[in-house]
């Protein structure tokens, strides 16, 4: 009786275990590639950091100078047809100024002799046929400070969708190619991993020179995109037939 059991147990353990051995003993058939695509585009908006910084001898008179200043930059922005929500505040700012005589080694000690504000803004212009005459009009309501000019395109959404189809076809084009010279069928597939590599130019600065007309070149913007496809290579009939 004690025979028998061990025997159905073995033979249990057999059927159990077996089946996934031998599927484990066959190598994945698999071929992975990645997919990219480009695009360069004209850019449809330009983001501006600018800025008012004066100087006083009281902290409040500063404040008041650059606030006033602010206001008529502001004013004239919107007067140039820039909407309140491609306007934001980034940035504002009170130090003191120390007198440049004396030092950390003598015995004069450095005084406060002034304050010194700033107030730092952040604006877009949908409009790049207005750029030019904007950044004039609010040099002259009395920005002193550029930070930077980037350009950039609005509807990032679209172009990322299109870029994401052109990569995942570069990638089937790619494991066909590929496949086609291993002389092996090309399955399905089974893995897609998305790789957003984003683009556009870095922030580019500005001399502050005022113009009756400032020059100011868009060009064009260039974005990526790839992604990374696991294929399955189909088993050929007569391996298959051997299984």
């Amino acid at each position: 009786m004690k025979t028998k059991t061990v025997l159905v147990t073995a033979l249990a353990m057999a059927l159990t275990f077996g089946g996934p051995a031998v599927a484990d003993s066959r190598q994945d058939r698999q071929i992975t590639v990645t997919g990219e695509a480009r695009v360069e585009v004209a850019p449809d908006l330009a983001v501006i950091t600018l800025g008012v910084s004066k100087e006083a001898s009281e902290a409040s008179a500063a404040m008041a100078l650059v606030s006033e200043d602010m206001a008529a930059v502001v004013a004239e922005l919107r007067a140039s047809g820039i909407a309140p929500r491609d306007l934001q505040t980034q940035r504002i700012s009170l130090q003191p100024v120390w007198s440049k005589s004396g030092s950390y080694d003598s015995p004069t000690e450095r005084k406060i002799t002034g304050f010194a504000a700033s107030n730092t803004l952040m604006l877009r212009v949908r409009d790049l046929d207005q750029l030019a005459a904007v950044l004039d009009r609010v040099l002259g309501a009395g920005v002193n400070q550029f930070q930077g000019l980037r350009f950039d395109v609005q509807d990032h959404a679209s172009l990322q969708d299109s870029l994401r189809a052109k990569a995942v076809a570069d990638a089937i084009h790619k494991a066909g190619l590929l496949a086609e010279a291993a002389g092996v069928t090309l399955g399905p597939v089974r893995v897609i991993t998305d790789h957003n590599q984003g683009g556009g130019q870095p922030m580019m600065a500005m001399e502050m020179a005022r113009s009756a007309a400032m020059p100011v070149e868009a060009g064009e913007l260039a974005f990526s995109h790839s992604v990374q496809v696991v294929f399955d290579l189909l088993i050929p009939d007569s391996e298959q037939a051997s299984d």
